[in-house]
């Protein structure tokens, strides 16, 4: 039942955009917050440079037709499906939700919770642990591309210089800290629970600060109960055909019970870490908080169900949990 709780993270999160809505910062010491947000994001990606092994990288090469899955699902489907809600329901929502949309569907898969859940429910936990890496590192690149394909679509777009300062604040410091893993690792590895605080602070940062921007910019007039509800429920449309879609075509592929689970897990999720440090950079300052709200209500709701899936998975026939309890 703890897993199926609100993930604490996310509460921090929701009191951060509570505190951005009724202390907003502008001015200049909006541009403050701002700056150190920046830096902040750019050493984020230089430890995520760090931490990666080189070595879950070159096993994707081992496992290709599951890892080719998993990155299809990723930044095929997910996109395909995004895009093809815009066009059912063009005014289901304002365009600036339905552009968040359209991110939360070209972000990358997330590594932590994916490779936990697989473990949970007695997976391919090497398959996604190299599956995970890979759709990180390739979302560094492949997300601002495919973000700009779908919003030039939709009828928006995004501007080439946020693409360009993605290459300067998360691809760069990304390439830089994982050419200096080998003198680096061991001093990360050491201080893992200090880290896992800087990435969250460094998150709760950049959602303040855009948030602060948003509500300035008068999000919340945009955004009334009921929109927010209805907002939710394709969060929700999303997930259900994603994990329909992952599991079935799993099967329909003849993989393993493991890799289905591999698939289903690491295809089904996106990464709120990367989403917002790259919002930041791709939107303008006012547009930031409508853009993060899809990830944030998305990344609650696959901790939760996928929590509850992992549990089915895992205590099926045969399973070693079963045999151990």
């Amino acid at each position: 039942m703890r897993k199926l709780l609100p993930d604490p993270f996310l509460l921090v999160l929701i009191l951060t955009v509570v505190v951005a809505s009724l202390l907003p910062v502008s001015g200049a010491a909006a541009g403050a917050v701002s700056l150190l947000a920046t830096a902040a994001i750019v050493f984020l990606f230089f430890l995520h440079g760090v931490r990666l092994p080189r070595e879950n990288l070159v096993a994707a090469l081992g496992h290709w037709r599951l890892h080719l899955t998993i990155l299809a699902t990723t930044f095929v489907v997910f996109p395909l499906l995004g895009l093809g809600l815009t066009r059912a329901f063009p005014g289901l929502l304002p365009q600036p939700l339905w552009t968040g949309v359209l991110f939360l569907c070209a972000l990358p898969s997330t590594v932590q919770s994916s490779i936990a859940f697989t473990s949970i429910a007695r997976g391919n936990i090497a398959g996604t642990v190299a599956s995970a890496a890979a759709s990180n590192l390739l979302g560094i690149a492949l997300t601002p591309l495919i973000m700009n394909l779908l919003a030039h679509a939709h009828g928006s777009g995004i501007s080439f210089a946020g693409v360009w300062k993605i290459v300067l604040q998360l691809l760069l410091p990304f390439t830089s800290g994982h050419l200096l893993r080998p003198w680096l690792a061991g001093i990360v590895a050491r201080r893992k629970t200090v880290l896992m605080y800087t990435d969250r602070s460094t998150i709760v940062l950049a959602v303040y600060s855009a948030f602060s921007a948003a509500v300035i910019g008068g999000i919340w007039r945009q955004v009334p109960l009921g929109r927010l509800l209805v907002l939710a429920g394709l969060c929700a449309f999303i997930l259900t055909a994603i994990l329909l879609i992952t599991g079935y075509a799993a099967r329909a592929l003849g993989f393993s019970k493991e890799d289905e689970i591999s698939i289903v897990f690491c295809g089904s999720k996106k990464s709120l870490v990367s989403g917002v440090p790259m919002a930041r950079v791709l939107f303008g300052a006012a547009d930031v908080g409508a853009v993060v709200l899809p990830v944030m209500i998305f990344h609650q709701m696959q901790l939760m169900v996928c929590a509850w899936i992992a549990r089915r998975y895992g205590s099926r026939p045969g399973s070693t949990e079963e045999s151990e309890s």
